[in-house]
């Protein structure tokens, strides 16, 4: 069975294959606990070009919300890793790249994933965990 032309590019990289919802929201707790939910067209997702198109790093990214990433987006660090503490089921599988530098990763657990290759499909509004361990050692001068 082949796959439509209209469908979605986020739906094809979800591990659920069902329609997408035309909306959902994303929350970002910050490592303050303070909140900023966004919502988001589930077919055309805002993008700044840095990590994979709709990941949760893109997204956050062409919103002004701060995720550190070290690599640029390109899944060769783990200064991006967040938590996905609610609609993980409706993002992408990790990769096992991913999974590899996820292992790099202090805090680690089973919601875990690297802002830059975590994609949500839009069939679940999804929160995010933005750690407040998680600072850009380069950045920072450390």
């Amino acid at each position: 069975m082949t796959h439509s032309s209209s469908s979605p590019p986020n739906a094809a990289s979800s591990k659920n294959q069902h329609p997408v919802a035309k909306e959902f929201q994303i929350t970002f707790v910050s490592p303050s606990g303070e909140s900023q939910s966004i919502r988001i067209d589930a077919v055309s997702p805002p993008s700044c070009g840095t990590g994979l198109p709709g990941s949760i790093l893109d997204i956050a990214l062409s919103q002004g919300i701060e995720i550190d990433h070290a690599c640029g987006g390109v899944c060769a660090c783990s200064t991006c890793h967040v938590k996905i503490k609610s609609g993980l089921n409706s993002c992408s599988e990790g990769t096992e790249e991913e999974e590899d530098q996820l292992d790099k990763a202090p805090g680690l657990t089973s919601q875990s994933r690297l802002a830059c290759q975590c994609v949500p499909n839009g069939q679940q509004d999804v929160v995010v965990e933005i750690p407040g361990w998680n600072r850009n050692r380069v950045r920072e001068g450390v």
